[in-house]
């Protein structure tokens, strides 16, 4: 598909806004390749494939191995993942979903079995932001895996 608008250029504004939040989630305590991997897991749901791209290409840099960022459409049946990563990994699955999967309290309560409050809040903040730049680079016929 081809890119309908050049949004940076359409709404400036709106985007550093955006951009603000994506160097908020950078610089939380959080490890880097989990964040990459939940951005991964939102946009492998979303069906972005620019997206897709972009974090497999960035957490492969960042020294994650293959068998991991190549299993984590099945992370749950997979073994190298730890069980912190694999309930964040569900977190992102059902706030990537949320008119059809919420975020239960039982799964609030396994998150907290891992994580405290501020990195909690981080997590949704990354999984948000994430599906933002999803549905913006969908909406805005930017599929292709070249900006």
């Amino acid at each position: 598909m081809t890119q309908r608008i050049d949004y940076y250029n359409v709404a400036p504004d709106a985007l550093k806004i955006i951009e603000k939040l994506d160097k908020y989630t950078v610089s939380t305590g959080l490890d880097r390749k989990l964040r990459e991997l939940i951005r991964l897991r939102a946009s492998q749901i979303n069906g972005c494939p620019l997206c897709m791209y972009m974090h497999t290409t960035d957490v492969l840099k960042m020294g994650e191995t293959e068998e991991r960022v190549y299993g984590i459409s099945a992370w749950e049946e997979c073994d190298f993942y730890t069980e912190a990563e694999k309930v964040a990994l569900e977190l992102t699955e059902h706030v990537t979903l949320i008119p059809t999967k919420r975020v239960p309290d039982q799964l609030y309560q396994r998150v907290r079995n891992h994580y405290d409050e501020k990195q909690y809040v981080d997590l949704v903040l990354i999984i948000n932001q994430i599906n933002t730049w999803n549905r913006i680079a969908i909406a805005m016929g930017q599929t292709e895996t070249e900006k």
